[in-house]
């Protein structure tokens, strides 16, 4: 815990250094604290939060500058009530349009970057494993095309290795059986009812039945996507033009997208937003970087999360509300969408 005194002091140091990306010396921080001390008692001061790992000296200069940590202490208990530059709701709104829920998300992603000048990040909803209409097509004496058909509308096949040889009408009877009895539900409902129906199906259409169940969890799974807006933005920063190395392993990331998305999945869990600095994350381990997320819900049910990704030199204070409120216009926007469709 820091006394109140180091407490303004750091809280003034990180707000300069955000605005003007110089370190800051005693002499700044005594115009910008409004505390009436000494530069010796500052310097006093600034010693031991920089022993005790909040602020640290560059070698070229006497002033100091956040380390993560110092900027993890200001998130947490300095800024108590974020406000952005004054966003105007319809405006914001407006950013955000589309017919489909992966337009409404590209468009999400865009307002994140464009609003923040950072990279903005959406993990898109989670598609619950179901199907509304489902087909098989014979390829070859035992390879079949599975066309899956989502409740919203989007279009997945995959190619089935059956145990056995399938005509046409047995492959039409399967798929009547499959929307009859099966059309909407999820898919582990599906393969719960099915194991129950198996006594009364023929032998014959076992195997195809259960594969099919299989690999329709398995295209759900896979159906998760990261939609990343703006990432060449990250490339005109300032406080990262010297870190080339650090920018090539966060575009490695962005391109492998799947550790992100493990990332963002953790962030689900989180209520509202949630802010990882530096390599907090284990997951982004680069101390030039921070990600500010936010989840957003449909029905009351969290569906997906959003974030920006940029230097950690960042105005938190502006990045949270804008995070925060895409979140809500998301969250909104898919509602209204899924309520018409």
């Amino acid at each position: 815990m820091l006394d109140p005194r180091s407490r303004i002091l750091l809280n003034a140091l990180v707000e300069r250094y955000i605005a003007d990306g110089e370190p800051v010396g005693s002499r700044t921080l005594s115009k910008q604290s409004g505390l009436e001390l000494s530069p010796a008692t500052i310097r006093n001061v600034m010693a031991d939060l920089e022993e005790l790992g909040f602020i640290t000296s560059p070698h070229t200069s006497a002033g100091r500058i956040p380390t993560p940590r110092g900027y993890r202490y200001f998130v947490d208990t300095l800024l108590v009530s974020p406000q952005a530059h004054q966003l105007n709701l319809n405006e914001a709104q407006s950013h955000i349009h589309g017919q489909l829920p992966q337009e409404l998300v590209s468009s999400a992603a865009r307002m994140l970057s464009d609003l923040s000048s950072f990279a903005g990040v959406v993990a898109a909803p989670h598609k619950p494993p179901a199907f509304r209409h489902i087909e098989f097509v014979r390829l070859s004496e035992r390879r079949l095309l599975m066309v899956l058909v989502a409740p919203d509308g989007d279009v997945q096949n995959r190619v089935l290795h059956a145990d056995r040889n399938y005509t046409h009408s047995q492959l039409i009877e399967a798929a009547n059986f499959f929307n009859e009895n099966f059309a909407g539900l999820p898919l582990d409902q599906v393969r719960a009812r099915l194991t129950e129906d198996l006594k009364r199906l023929r032998e014959d259409m076992v195997g195809l039945m259960t594969v099919a169940v299989e690999t329709g969890g398995e295209v759900a799974q896979s159906s998760d996507e990261l939609i990343v807006s703006g990432e060449r933005r990250l490339l005109h920063s300032q406080d990262l033009a010297g870190s080339m190395d650090s920018l090539r392993k966060l575009f490695d990331l962005f391109e492998q997208r799947t550790q992100l998305l493990h990332l963002f999945d953790m962030a689900n869990k989180a209520d509202g937003v949630q802010i990882f600095i530096g390599g907090e994350s284990q997951v982004v381990p680069l101390d030039e970087f921070s990600l500010v997320t936010a989840p957003y819900q449909v029905n009351g049910q969290i569906v997906g999360t959003l974030g920006v990704i940029g230097p950690t030199r960042m105005a938190y204070d502006r990045v949270i509300p804008i995070v925060d409120l895409t979140a809500k216009l998301l969250s909104s926007a898919l509602q209204r969408e899924m309520g018409e469709s």
